[in-house]
């Protein structure tokens, strides 16, 4: 294989990270090849208005990544619509193959696949999913003053969704699968004492309910007895953790116990080359705006890799 088929840079995922690398990249004259991956856009294609992006008061989700996809565009990205199965680190240059059979080599890679919600698969979740079933409070919680919220999770991210909803409204309920909550101690305690906030133990939301364009209610089932009661709500909150799209690199990049790209030094990964941007390796913050800033960073982190290694 000839020296100009190897590519400079390639930019697994399509979200905020990998798009924003994207822009950084181009204009830096790497020619990145973005690789959407099975869901292009990332996230923010499932949500529905977006009011946290700086210099957009609000912005449909959607709207939002195409703005940036085109934004890369402009500056030369070029895009292959396909999914990565397996890659090889082991050699330079890296390897990549997809779905569809291609293989890629380059002499640099920045991983943005990022992450994916755990859901419930229960009946109604996929039909009302971003009318109303979200997984992001801190999202979308400002939507819903003074009406009735449910939050499905007993660990910090369902313990810290409850406390910012107590900005907008006094109706919350907590509906956790155990006896007892997970969170860490001084997360429960902000919960625990809150005189807005009800816990429901033992329990799960079975079904969902609505009326066509907005979600109305839930089932809860309680675990021990099996008994179902209905509850009506305004929103529902899914705080059961994430799983990071980190599958094609085991075996070949570190990852930590809950399958997250480790990095050092903010971007960089196991091998020397491969960095790593957005939720793939944030388990923290998980915000578009996060993302794009560590796209940015890494974007930055490759050109400076590939100036040296010249």
């Amino acid at each position: 294989m000839s020296d100009s088929s190897i590519e400079k840079l390639i930019i697994i995922g399509s979200g905020p990270a990998g798009l924003t690398a994207g822009v950084y990249g181009a204009r830096a004259h790497l020619n990145p090849i973005i690789i959407d991956g099975a869901k292009p856009g990332g996230q923010l294609m499932g949500t529905s208005f977006v009011e946290n992006w700086p210099g957009e008061k609000q912005i449909m989700g959607p709207a939002l990544m195409m703005k940036m996809r085109e934004h890369a565009k402009h500056f030369g990205c070029k895009f292959i619509s396909e999914s990565v199965t397996s890659v090889d680190f082991t050699k330079k240059p890296f390897t990549i193959t997809t779905n569809k059979n291609k293989t890629l080599q380059a002499h640099s890679v920045i991983i943005a696949t990022g992450a994916e919600s755990k859901r419930l698969n229960v009946p109604g979740e996929q039909e009302y999913w971003g009318k109303g079933v979200t997984t992001c409070a801190v999202c979308d919680g400002a939507f819903y003053p003074d009406k009735r919220v449910i939050i499905v999770g007993g660990g910090d991210t369902a313990m810290e969704d409850a406390s910012f909803m107590t900005k907008f409204t006094d109706k919350i309920t907590i509906v956790h699968i155990l006896d007892k909550l997970t969170a860490s101690h001084a997360m429960q305690e902000r919960v625990l004492n809150n005189p807005k906030i009800t816990i429901i133990y033992n329990s799960t939301v079975s079904s969902i309910a609505g009326d066509g364009s907005h979600v109305t209610g839930v089932t809860i089932t309680n675990q021990q007895t099996g008994k179902s009661e209905q509850m009506a709500t305004d929103a529902l909150f899914i705080a059961i953790g994430m799983n990071p799209n980190t599958k094609p690199f085991q075996g070949q990049l570190e990852l930590d116990t809950f399958g997250y790209m480790k990095v050092t030094n903010h971007t960089r990964t196991s091998v020397e080359g491969v960095f790593a941007a957005g939720d793939v390796a944030d388990y923290r913050y998980r915000q578009a705006i996060t993302s794009a800033g560590s796209g940015c960073m890494a974007a930055l982190d490759a050109e400076k890799y590939l100036a040296h290694s010249e």
